[in-house]
C-alpha cells in the first residue's frame, strides 16, 4: 500500500476553481473520508487522484512518485463508483477478471485472485449471474471485489452506497469498514453523507465551495468545530445557534437572545474576555443531545442554564423524540430528549442546557472560539 500526498492541488475550470488549494498527505493504511454537501468539490479531487480530472496547480504522490501526467491504468489505484460500473454483458467472473486480464496476467493467477475475494465478499455462488440479475447490494459487493482483485496501492469510493437503501447502507458501512481492517489499504471514500463519514473514517475532511474546512477524527471534529459550517454539517439533528449578545455583571458573563438568558461557567467567560467579547454579538451553539427535559439534570444544574420554551413540533424517532421550540432566539430550535417525556406541542416546558459542551462562534466570521 502507499501514502497519498496532495501539496497545493487546485482545479480550474475556465474562471471557476472547482478545488481550491488542498493539501493533504494521507496516512499509508488510512480510511479518509471526505464529506461535504454537493458542488463542494470532494468528487473532483477524487477523480484527480484517479486521473481521471487534470491538476490545474499542485502536485500529486502515490507512494514517492509524482503522478500529475501518469495515465489512470499506470497509478496502481482501483476506483469503485457510485454507478457500479459493471459490464451488461458479462457474468461476475468476467467483470472480475476483465481488469487483470488486460494486465496479462495468468489464468492461475486470475482465477485464485477472484476466487478469493468472493469468499471474502460472500458472493461465490453469484459469480456466473450476469448484473441484471443481482440486487444493489450484490452488485456492490460485486464491484468491490473486482477492485480488490486488482490489489492496488490505493482504493477510490466516489459514493459507492448512494444508491441503496437505509438498510442496506449500514450492513454495506460496516462490510467495507471490516474489509479495511482484513486488508490494510489506503482508503480514500467520498460521501456527502455524515453518518457514512463519522462511522468509517479514521480521519474525516471536511469541505465547502472548493476549500478544507478541518481534517481531524470524528470525536475532534463533533466536539471541536472549528467554524459554524462544519458544526452544522456534522451532527443529526443539527447543532442549534443562537446569535445574542454578551454582558458582564457583578463579575459573571453572561448571554442573552429573545427568551434565553445563561451565564457561562468561569473558564469560558475567562475565554470571552481574554479575546474580547464581553459586550459584543456572537453565535450561541448547543447540540440538540445537550438540552435536557429530565429533573434531576435541571434541578443539579445552575439556574443560569435552564429556560422555558413552548414545543412546536414533535418528531417521534421510537426510542427518542426531536423536539422543536420556535420562540428561543432567532431560529427553531431542537432538542433530543428520552420518548418517555410525551411531550406534544403547545406545551410550555422547563429545559436546562450542559453548557460544558457548547460552542461560541464569531458572528461574522463564523470561526470557533471554543
Amino acid at each position: 500500500m502507499a501514502e497519498v500526498r496532495l501539496h497545493h492541488v487546485f482545479k480550474r475550470y475556465g474562471n471557476v476553481t472547482a478545488v481550491n488549494d488542498f493539501h493533504l498527505d494521507i496516512k499509508d493504511r488510512e480510511f479518509l473520508v471526505l464529506v461535504g454537501p454537493s458542488g463542494c468539490g470532494k468528487s473532483t479531487t477524487l477523480r484527480m487522484v484517479a486521473g481521471l480530472e487534470d491538476i490545474s496547480e499542485g502536485d500529486l504522490y502515490i507512494g514517492n512518485r509524482r503522478v500529475n501526467d501518469v495515465a489512470p491504468k499506470d497509478r496502481d489505484i482501483a476506483m469503485v463508483f457510485q454507478s457500479y460500473a459493471l459490464y451488461p454483458h458479462m457474468n461476475v467472473y468476467e467483470n472480475m477478471a476483465f481488469g487483470l486480464k488486460l494486465r496479462k496476467f495468468s489464468k492461475t493467477e486470475i482465477d485464485s485472485r477472484i476466487k478469493e475475494t468472493a469468499r471474502i465478499l460472500d458472493i461465490a455462488h453469484l459469480l456466473d449471474r450476469k448484473p441484471k440479475a443481482l440486487s444493489g447490494g450484490q452488485r456492490q459487493r460485486v464491484a468491490l471485489g473486482r477492485a480488490i482483485v486488482r490489489e492496488p496501492q490505493v482504493f477510490l469510493m466516489d459514493e459507492p452506497l448512494s444508491n441503496l437503501d437505509a438498510k442496506l447502507r449500514v450492513q454495506m458501512r460496516t462490510e467495507i469498514a471490516k474489509l479495511h481492517q482484513r486488508l490494510e489499504t489506503t482508503v480514500i471514500y467520498v460521501t456527502h453523507d455524515q453518518t457514512e463519514a463519522m462511522t468509517m473514517g479514521d480521519r474525516i475532511v471536511v469541505m465547502e465551495d472548493g476549500l478544507i474546512q478541518q481534517v481531524a477524527t470524528t470525536n475532534d471534529i463533533y466536539n471541536h468545530p472549528v467554524n459554524q459550517f462544519v458544526a452544522s454539517f456534522i451532527g443529526s439533528p443539527n447543532m442549534n445557534f443562537i446569535t445574542g449578545r454578551t454582558r458582564e455583571e457583578a463579575g459573571k458573563v453572561w448571554f442573552a437572545a429573545r427568551g434565553i438568558d445563561i451565564q457561562f461557567p468561569d473558564d469560558q467567560a475567562q475565554l470571552l474576555r481574554k479575546n474580547g467579547y464581553v459586550g459584543k454579538e456572537i453565535t450561541f451553539g448547543i447540540r440538540p443531545e445537550d438540552i435536557y427535559r429530565d429533573n434531576q439534570f435541571i434541578t443539579a444544574n445552575p439556574f443560569q442554564s435552564v429556560f422555558q420554551a413552548e414545543v412546536d413540533v414533535v418528531e417521534n424517532m421510537g426510542s427518542e423524540l426531536y423536539v422543536y421550540f420556535n420562540n428561543i432566539g432567532n431560529s427553531q430550535m431542537v432538542a433530543r430528549v428520552d420518548a418517555r417525556e410525551g411531550l406534544r406541542p403547545k406545551m410550555t416546558v422547563t429545559l436546562g442546557m450542559d453548557l460544558s459542551k457548547c460552542h461560541v462562534f464569531d458572528a461574522e466570521s463564523e470561526i470557533a472560539l471554543f
